[in-house]
């Protein structure tokens, strides 16, 4: 069973507070600030505890929550202030990858059945802080929960009585005893006072953790660095892409250190011929790249590494080191997503710039209404295309719709980014 480390973020007002029931700021105080932080430091995951105390204050802080997601590269688990079937949704929606229960509270273990089928079993989580809370609802939490955030040091109590996966928040405040809790078998991840250290180097306590043989969340790979082939200076070339848009960013270079480090850290790290030494991208702009996939060519002497790019990946500033162009003939884009991007960047551009004559800038000059009539109207189109067996007139028409749905997304500020990230969410 992996093992993970979890810090977690007390919340209230859309603030981090250093504790329940207390206002002080936990470090700024800025829950995406510190949430990056855990992030580069190789956190596994983030959970959030929101210490709303009324409904104004409870959507404010999914509205952080959201924020957070959107932001971190990591999941984000969220407790606290959960009371309804819809609070379950909406904090999904905001991006969420888990959910927590409150097992205390009758009326969340009678809805625990619904949301575990509605949303799936992996969704959701229950918080428990006792024996006498676990009991009455033990054959409910073993059925449709996929992990217990067990509030007290009772593990080897409960993982005496059940199968579930415990995520243990402790107060335990040394490193040596939290590695000895990772070892224990009903533990798969730790939280609390010690974990969630502003300061803490994560991924230092991974390396200890995996010197002692605890299963901890690195990357593995499939082939050894022995089996790569390395140029005369003993490196391997590594091509790197956008995970997003397969955007080629950048190439640099790896020897054994820097590959074993990327893959312990999840921050491609790689070898500096110049410098003669390692460098994480990132250490010195914060334009980090957090490892999504590492694959290795044929002859196993190319790296790809599909990341996900913080700013831009060139010294330069731009997005791409390949931004040069040297030669180009004409050919028609048939990637869907650039298509989308390249005719809604037109759309922007029609926005910021009218041109005279420009059926977009009519629209545009019509206002939201006229845009909101067309979108109607083209879907309408759509339907009556369906039923026609002619596949050309539906590809017409979906085309029309998506067009005036792309004018619709530039008035209200919406980017296919942000559609493509709700959809990946979802």
């Amino acid at each position: 069973m992996v093992k993970y480390l979890i810090p977690c973020i007390y919340m209230y007002k859309g603030r981090a507070v250093t504790g329940f029931g207390q206002k002080n700021a936990f470090g700024s105080g800025n829950l995406s600030e510190i949430a990056m932080k855990y992030n580069e430091k190789g956190a596994d995951k983030i959970l959030i505890f929101d210490f709303s105390k009324n409904d104004a204050d409870h959507e404010e802080a999914i509205s952080s929550i959201r924020s957070i997601c959107e932001v971190s590269r990591i999941p984000v688990m969220a407790a606290g202030n959960v009371k309804r079937v819809e609070d379950v949704k909406k904090l999904l929606y905001a991006g969420c990858s888990r959910v927590v229960l409150n097992g205390a509270k009758s009326e969340n273990m009678d809805f625990l059945p619904e949301v575990s089928k509605r949303f799936g079993k992996d969704k959701i989580a229950v918080s428990i802080s006792s024996v006498s809370e676990f009991s009455p609802n033990a054959e409910k939490i073993n059925e449709y929960a996929s992990e217990i955030l067990l509030l007290d040091n009772i593990e080897d109590t409960l993982g005496s009585m059940t199968d579930v996966p415990i995520l243990l928040h402790t107060n335990h405040g040394k490193e040596a005893r939290i590695l000895d809790l990772l070892k224990k078998d009903c533990i798969q991840a730790v939280s609390g006072s010690y974990v969630s250290l502003p300061d803490l180097d994560l991924n230092a306590l991974k390396e200890k953790g995996l010197s002692l043989g605890i299963p901890v969340n690195v990357l593995k790979s499939a082939l050894d660095w022995a089996d790569f082939k390395k140029n005369a200076d003993g490196l391997v070339p590594c091509i790197v892409q956008d995970y997003k848009n397969d955007e080629v960013l950048m190439m640099a270079y790896m020897n054994e250190e820097s590959f074993k480090k990327t893959l312990t850290t999840g921050c491609m790290t790689y070898f500096s011929r110049s410098r003669q030494s390692l460098w994480v991208k990132g250490e010195t702009s914060g334009h980090f790249q957090y490892v999504k996939s590492l694959a290795i060519d044929c002859d196993r002497d190319t790296m790809l590494a599909k990341v996900l790019q913080v700013g831009a990946a060139c010294h330069t500033g731009n997005r791409s080191c390949f931004y040069t162009e040297l030669a180009r003939s004409e050919y028609t884009e048939k990637n869907p997503l650039h298509v989308f991007q390249s005719v809604y960047n037109v759309i922007l551009d029609r926005k910021k710039n009218p041109k005279e004559g420009s059926y977009t800038n009519y629209l545009f000059d019509k206002g939201i209404d006229k845009i909101l009539k067309k979108v109607g109207e083209e879907n309408t189109e759509i339907i009556i295309a369906a039923k026609n067996p002619d596949p050309e007139e539906i590809k017409y028409e979906i085309s029309d719709y998506l067009y005036h749905l792309m004018v619709l997304m530039a008035e209200r500020g919406v980017t296919w980014e942000e559609i493509t990230e709700e959809l990946a969410r979802r």
